[in-house]
């Protein structure tokens, strides 16, 4: 389980291709190398993914073909830089909201709106997700538990502070970038009960 509450910025160092396969290789911030160890879950851009080799700052995971293909991790190039967030432990604070780890689907930015100490960021989904995008409801964007502004057809916007900016990758995030969605499994789950059950009335 994760908060998405981003804890640091990593980037890829190295990235190892074979055929439906890659490994990534991604530079750790020092503050969250501690512990660490072989098998441990860590959310990048709020993909849950396996550490499979520790080379002191370096951290290696392993990417079948369905993550790339679902999730912006198989666009990455060297030197990009990603969210990073280890899985929470028992007893942790839950600062956003409860994310599992695994994308939904990804997203368009369709525009970027900067005023002198936010950011509006507007997202066009998927028609078939619009149904758990609500007015102040939760979302989880490339792994940040965010709150939902504005929401218009199949487009809605996130307002974003300074600090969150900072310590996130929403501080580079341009139109025409895609972004990794995580639908709030509350949400999902009362809209797809409601639906089950209307469904069973006729």
């Amino acid at each position: 389980m994760f908060t998405g509450i981003v804890q640091g910025i990593g980037h890829i160092a190295k990235i190892e291709k074979q055929k439906d396969f890659q490994s990534h290789a991604v530079v750790f911030p020092s503050d969250m190398l501690e512990g660490l160890a072989l098998g441990a879950s860590v959310a990048h851009n709020g993909c849950c993914l396996t550490v499979t080799r520790i080379d002191q700052d370096i951290i290696w995971f392993d990417l079948m073909q369905a993550t790339l293909a679902l999730t912006n991790l198989g666009e990455l190039v060297v030197g990009e830089k990603i969210n990073l967030e280890r899985a929470a432990k028992f007893g942790d604070e839950i600062g956003g909201h409860s994310m599992s780890g695994h994308i939904m689907t990804m997203a368009q930015v369709v525009d970027v709106i900067d005023t002198e100490n936010n950011r509006q960021v507007w997202i066009e989904v998927p028609a078939s997700i619009t149904k758990y995008v609500f007015d102040k409801g939760y979302i989880g964007i490339d792994g940040i538990s965010l709150t939902i502004g504005d929401v218009c057809d199949n487009r809605f916007c996130v307002n974003l502070i300074p600090e969150t900016l900072n310590r996130t990758n929403m501080g580079w995030r341009k139109v025409g970038d895609n972004v990794n969605i995580e639908v709030d499994p509350q949400t999902q789950a009362v809209v797809d009960t409601v639906e089950r059950v209307m469904a069973a009335r006729g």
